[in-house]
């Protein structure tokens, strides 16, 4: 499955917000600084879909702050 998402790197607090076109809002702690922004992203996505975090993976957009995410094992 493949997740449209829109990322909010240093934030305060750690979340995922269903937004209305479907996408996903993400707030992560991590700066986006050699991907650390983008390893938060995958374990945040992978405990929100209770999946592994191998199975999560960015796709496309991997130095933009809107994202391609691609989850498997759903």
């Amino acid at each position: 499955m493949r997740v449209n998402i829109k990322v909010h790197a240093r934030s305060k607090r750690e979340s995922v917000t269903p937004q209305p076109d479907g996408s996903l809002k993400v707030e992560v702690k991590a700066p986006p600084v050699e991907g650390a922004a983008n390893e938060a992203i995958c374990e945040l996505l992978a405990a929100h879909y209770k999946v592994h975090k191998r199975d999560v993976k960015v796709v496309l957009g991997s130095t933009n702050n809107k994202k391609v995410v691609e989850i498997s094992g759903l």
